[in-house]
C-alpha cells in the first residue's frame, strides 16, 4: 500500500513511518518541518520512503502529495492546548482548515485514517467515558480537533482515534507531555510539581499509537466510518499515580502546589473496549513505558560543562 504521512515528521510520524516501512509499506511523508526533521533521518536510506516539505495548508502541495497514494493517515495538527493557545490561528488553520483542504482534494476511494484525542471529551461527569459520551470540548485544541472530526465522518471511508495522552521515547522527542515532563523533571531537576493531583488521566505510549494505525490499515472493514477510543484501561489513573510510578524507578523529591489547571478538565477514566472487540491491544505497560523514558531522559541529559584548567 502507498500511504500518505501528514505530519510525520513528528512525535508520533516519526514512531509510525518506519512501523509503516517495516509492513512492507511505500510511505509519503508530508510535512513543513515546524518542529524539524531529524526523527526520520533513520527513514532516508529506507526503500520506499519518500519526504516532501510542504504546508498542509496549501492546496497545491496537497494535491501533489495526494498523488498515486491508497491510503492517508492525517496527523498534521496543532497539538495540546498549551500550543493551541499560543498559536490560535495556526492552530484553526491546521487542526480544522487543513483537514477541511485535505478532504476536499482525496479520492473517495483512498483511506483515511484521523488523529483525534480524548479532549474532545471535556469535562464529563462520569466515571467512565465511552465513545458514545457526549463529546463537550473546552479547549482551542479539543474544539478544533471535533470540528475535524466532524469533518472527517461526513466525508466517509475514514477511521478516527481518539487516543489517550502520549508518552513514551520518539525519535522526534516531546517533553511537553504530561508524563513526558514528569520524567524530565525528576531526572534532570530531582523533583517533580503536580497540580491537580487527584485528577485522573490515561494515557498510550506513542509505539502502541503507531502499531493501532498500522492496525487500522490491515484491518479496514472492521472498523471504517467509525470512532474509537485508544489506550488501555491499566493506564487510567491520577497525576500524583504517575508520579509515584516514576518514583519507583528514580528519586525526586515531589510537591503538591495549585499553581495550575488543565484547561481540558480530563478528569475520568476512559473505556476502550470497543478497539478491543475489534482485535487491537496496547502491548506497553506504564511502568514498562515509563522505564524506557527515564533511560532515554537520561540520554539526553544536558551535558556537564568541562573544568577549566588554571592558567
Amino acid at each position: 500500500m502507498h500511504i500518505l504521512v501528514t505530519g510525520g515528521a513528528g512525535y508520533v510520524g516519526s514512531a509510525l513511518v518506519p512501523v509503516l516501512l517495516d509492513h512492507g509499506h511505500r510511505v509519503r511523508v508530508l510535512d513543513d518541518l515546524y518542529a524539524g526533521g531529524q526523527g526520520l533521518l533513520p527513514c532516508v536510506s529506507r526503500p520506499g520512503f519518500e519526504f516532501v516539505r510542504g504546508d498542509a495548508c496549501d492546496a497545491e502541495t496537497v494535491s501533489a502529495a495526494l498523488e498515486g497514494v491508497d491510503a492517508i493517515v492525517h496527523l498534521a495538527a496543532v497539538v495540546g492546548y498549551p500550543a493551541c493557545l499560543r498559536e490560535p490561528e495556526r492552530a484553526v488553520n491546521t487542526n480544522v482548515n487543513a483537514t477541511k483542504l485535505l478532504l476536499g482534494l482525496r479520492r473517495p476511494d483512498q483511506r483515511l485514517v484521523f488523529a483525534s484525542t480524548g479532549s474532545v471529551y471535556g469535562a464529563i461527569p462520569y466515571e467512565i467515558c465511552t465513545e458514545t459520551t457526549p463529546s463537550a470540548p473546552l479547549s482551542l485544541y479539543g474544539t478544533t480537533k471535533l470540528e475535524a472530526e466532524q469533518l472527517v465522518l461526513e466525508a466517509g471511508n475514514c477511521v478516527v482515534y481518539r487516543y489517550a495522552t502520549a508518552f513514551g521515547p520518539s525519535p522526534r522527542m516531546r517533553f511537553d507531555l504530561l508524563p513526558n515532563d514528569f520524567v524530565k523533571q525528576a531526572v534532570h531537576h530531582g523533583r517533580i510539581t503536580v497540580y491537580e493531583g487527584g485528577f485522573r488521566r490515561t494515557f498510550i505510549h506513542v509505539h502502541d499509537m503507531a502499531r493501532s494505525i498500522a492496525f487500522a490499515l490491515d484491518c479496514w472493514d472492521a472498523l471504517a466510518d467509525d470512532v474509537f477510543n485508544i489506550g488501555h484501561e491499566s493506564m487510567n489513573c491520577t497525576k500524583a499515580e504517575l508520579a509515584e510510578a516514576i518514583g519507583r524507578l528514580v528519586p525526586f523529591e515531589l510537591r503538591f502546589e495549585e499553581v495550575g489547571t488543565d484547561a481540558d478538565r480530563r478528569d475520568y477514566g476512559v473505556s476502550y473496549e470497543k478497539i478491543r472487540s475489534r482485535g487491537f491491544v496496547t502491548r506497553h505497560t506504564l511502568d514498562s513505558g515509563l522505564a524506557e523514558l527515564v533511560a532515554a531522559t537520561r540520554l539526553m541529559a544536558p551535558a556537564p560543562v568541562a573544568a577549566r584548567g588554571k592558567g
